[in-house]
């Protein structure tokens, strides 16, 4: 096997690892925090509103946008450790 093929099989590892950790932040806070704790959420307030509320209605979304900037800051890092970036079209 070439050298080239190991480092696109580590890219696709490494590619494959960091989504499979973000995907499982996002369902342990949509269905654990929004669904499955609500109860014990519930007992703490978030501005007048009780957690497990909050995380269901708006909590899950913020933290998936985050999610996806944190995707593409890392996928931008990952790009550049192993040489396959994109060239600014000027």
């Amino acid at each position: 096997m070439s050298s080239d093929q190991d480092q696109q099989r580590a890219y696709w590892k490494a590619n494959v690892r960091l989504v499979t950790i973000l995907l499982s932040i996002w369902a342990f806070v949509s269905l654990g925090c929004g669904i499955l704790f609500v109860e014990q959420l519930n007992q703490i307030s978030m501005g007048g509103f009780k957690l497990g509320f909050w995380f269901a209605q708006q909590g899950s979304i913020i933290v998936f946008v985050c999610l996806i900037f944190i995707y593409v800051r890392q996928m931008n890092r990952l790009d550049k450790e192993y040489g396959v970036e994109e060239e600014d079209a000027e």
